[in-house]
């Protein structure tokens, strides 16, 4: 039975059909019958990408998420085998006891991971780790003509750096294999530093490079002037093993309908950032904290994207070459700043020079800036055309995952291997978003 999806960001206002099958020998036939129909679908996990990466060009997806099933962890070596509708959350579930945990996570254990992989998603210790793509052994495709590829450095490696940040397009994830990360305690030792500039977020985050995992910062958008920047810098290790580990807390929190309007506007936003900057008084604050709260401090809040309202929000999300970083970084925020179409959602970070496997991985070497922007803001439009500009003209680059509106040459010219990809796209498999940029 067919139900319908969103997706994260409500935007584009494009419901999917969904086809849930609970087997992997379901999903070569829902393949096979796309492919002799003519009717393009797109695997569909959680639904947290944001923008039309996760929309089928016809609106019909095989939601992947009954495919739920563990298949082997190794307790000694850290290897886990799984379907790819498992869910980080399951995955942290069952590790974190054992002493393991992920190698790399995004901002949120609601995602599966086939939908990781296809996206290849970075988290904090970019710097140090790379992409969770790099993290993955292996893992079986099922393409719509029949076959499924055992896809590895070594094996098939054509799709394997295909289908890593592939977006879903060269076949459907059966079941992959992770190399996790051992560690001796889950709880963060945790340093928050509150800065005044964009100069020192840099200083801060070139010190910190080399001893902490961790690091990110969340800034105010809306500052200027010599406070353009401003924010808290959030660097962190896990803790020893003789740390004594906070309790995880339930989630209790929860938007439970949407409301008419959206609850995010200018006033609120400025009051917001204003007195989150000055909620810390002290320059710098250490803490031990669990890595729920640390690495996923909007999970708590189920369904926080409905405060939104019903036309949604996106999210903006790019990144600047090494080079250009900090000036780069800083005229986006100018631009940001005089609209006056904040966020009070905005991260930044420094990626490193790790290189990813997949073809169409985002990070590289610089820094990303992630806000998110209410739709009913009606500058957003002319907002987005100068952000996209600056990036372009940087060398910088837009990430699919969170995209609806970039524009196709932008796009190519960021992602030159987009042709490779469309040679290895399996012709079940389509995206409105691949149509929109590719053509």
């Amino acid at each position: 039975m067919a139900k319908h999806v969103n997706s994260w960001g409500h935007f584009p206002a494009c419901p999917q059909q969904a086809i849930q099958p609970a087997w992997q020998d379901q999903i070569g036939p829902l393949l096979t019958t796309a492919r002799n129909n003519g009717k393009p679908v797109l695997p569909f996990g959680m639904g947290r990408s944001y923008g039309d990466s996760c929309m089928g060009s016809r609106d019909q997806v095989i939601q992947t998420t009954g495919l739920n099933h563990m298949i082997e962890f190794d307790p000694l070596t850290g290897r886990l085998s799984c379907e790819s509708g498992v869910t980080l959350d399951s995955i942290l579930q069952i590790v974190v006891p054992q002493g393991w945990f992920l190698p790399v996570t995004p901002g949120t254990r609601f995602v599966t991971i086939g939908g990781a992989i296809a996206n290849d998603v970075h988290g904090k210790n970019h710097h140090l780790t790379g992409t969770f793509g790099q993290h993955i052994k292996r893992f079986m495709l099922q393409r719509s003509d029949g076959q499924t590829l055992l896809c590895s450095p070594d094996s098939n490696p054509q799709f394997y750096a295909a289908t890593i940040a592939g977006l879903g397009l060269t076949g459907i994830i059966l079941w992959a294999e992770l190399q996790l990360k051992k560690i001796t305690n889950s709880a963060l030792n945790v340093e928050t530093v509150r800065y005044s500039s964009l100069a020192e977020f840099f200083q801060l985050s070139a010190e910190s490079a080399q001893d902490y995992e961790y690091t990110v910062a969340w800034i105010d958008c809306l500052a200027r002037g010599k406070q353009l920047g401003r924010g808290h810098f959030m660097r962190a290790n896990h803790a020893t093993a003789s740390t004594t580990t906070p309790p995880l807390k339930a989630r209790k929190l929860s938007v439970p309908l949407m409301p008419p309007i959206s609850l995010i506007n200018p006033l609120s936003l400025r009051l917001f950032n204003t007195a989150y900057y000055h909620r810390q008084q002290r320059r710098s604050q250490h803490c031990v904290t669990g890595y729920d709260p640390f690495f996923y401090p909007l999970d708590g809040i189920h369904q926080w994207n409905r405060i939104y309202g019903p036309r949604g929000f996106q999210q903006y999300q790019c990144v600047i070459p090494q080079h250009n970083a900090e000036a780069g970084t800083q005229a986006l925020l100018e631009a940001i700043s005089t609209a006056g179409v904040g966020s009070f959602l905005a991260v930044l970070k420094v990626f490193g020079d790790k290189p990813s496997p997949g073809l169409l991985s985002f990070p590289r070497p610089g820094a990303t800036l992630a806000l998110d922007f209410p739709r009913h803001e009606i500058h957003s439009p002319q907002l987005f055309d100068t952000l996209d500009r600056l990036v372009h003209e940087s060398g910088g680059a837009i990430y699919p995952a969170k995209d609806s509106h970039t524009p196709g040459h932008y796009f190519r010219e960021a992602y030159p291997h987009w042709q490779q990809l469309e040679a290895l796209r399996d012709p079940a498999l389509q995206s409105r978003f691949w149509q929109r940029l590719t053509g």
